[in-house]
């Protein structure tokens, strides 16, 4: 009985999605426009609020808190390397954020992500955006690495790290009303040859903030960040000569990504994928899988590379 229900469900079930899609999706794309208009026009105004920035030392997180700092935000700027957060934390007091709070931590331990949110309560008062931002990458086949330490290294600061930040300053961003921003990738779209762990890690920041935005409700903004190839340090010539690239789409300024993850967390949009038209890899990863996998292979020249390996 049970098996003869779930193959009347595998046909009926489809074509009954596909009925109600028909019905609903133009008056719901007629409602997500008119949401979206009346949520750029009321957009938040982050100027006196705090905002706290993990990876601040450079990359997207560098050029997060200049854009924080010219609207006016106070900032707790959050790094490994104090030379590298000191000169930015004065750059951004130069383009106008009234008061800059350094703390050097290593988020991948929990200690110093329950001591980060802990230093900025006790300095602000408050705390209004978390912007988890900081991550690592490891260029490598996955059979080629020995070491499982550099592993769960990955997954320690990526995931966990951005999480125990979350879970310690989910209290204090209920009373504020607050935002959480989370920096993925696209890479758990594109599945990056060479970069298997790092493309888990930043999947499984999607799939939990995801859930936890259902769990929280309205307490808590949720915008999930999706960037594509930013100019960076992790996509310096030196740094994507390690992947054999063959081809590689141009990088997006980080100072242009920043100022679009700022708009968009302010006018409080729940994903935000930069640049936009990397949104075209999601259907055409779900139409053409086996096609985007060729289009990979030959880019980052995986069949090559396997060949060395075997001689």
């Amino acid at each position: 009985m049970m098996i003869l229900m779930h193959r009347a469900l595998n046909i009926v079930f489809p074509l009954a999605i596909l009925i109600l899609l028909l019905i609903i999706l133009p008056p719901y794309l007629v409602f997500k426009l008119l949401s979206y208009i009346k949520r750029s026009i009321f957009s938040e105004n982050v100027a006196g609020k705090v905002v706290l920035i993990t990876g601040a030392s450079s990359g997207i997180g560098e050029d997060l808190a200049y854009e924080y700092a010219v609207r006016g935000a106070r900032l707790a700027l959050v790094a490994r390397r104090e030379d590298r957060l000191r000169a930015v934390a004065d750059k951004a007091r130069n383009l106008g954020s009234p008061d800059v709070f350094q703390v050097r931590a290593d988020i991948s331990k929990v200690e110093d992500c329950r001591r980060i949110i802990d230093e900025t309560l006790n300095h602000f008062g408050q705390l209004d955006h978390l912007v988890n931002n900081a991550g690592i990458s490891q260029a490598a086949y996955f059979e080629d690495c020995t070491e499982v330490s550099d592993l769960t290294h990955i997954m320690d600061v990526n995931f966990w790290g951005s999480t125990f930040c979350s879970r310690f300053a989910i209290p204090h961003l209920k009373r504020s009303k607050g935002k959480i921003v989370v920096i993925s990738s696209i890479a758990p779209w594109s599945l990056t040859p060479k970069l298997s762990v790092y493309n888990a890690s930043k999947a499984a920041l999607i799939s939990f903030y995801g859930t936890l935005r259902l769990e929280i409700g309205s307490h808590i903004g949720i915008t999930i960040v999706m960037p594509g190839l930013i100019d960076t340090e992790m996509t310096s010539p030196s740094s994507l000569a390690k992947y054999s690239v063959k081809y590689c789409p141009p990088n997006e300024p980080a100072n242009q990504c920043a100022k679009a993850i700022v708009k968009s967390t302010c006018r409080g949009d729940r994903y935000l994928t930069e640049p936009s038209w990397w949104n075209a890899l999601f259907m055409f990863k779900s139409l053409c899988p086996e096609a985007l996998d060729l289009i990979l292979c030959w880019a980052f020249m995986v069949n090559g590379a396997q060949k060395e390996r075997r001689i």
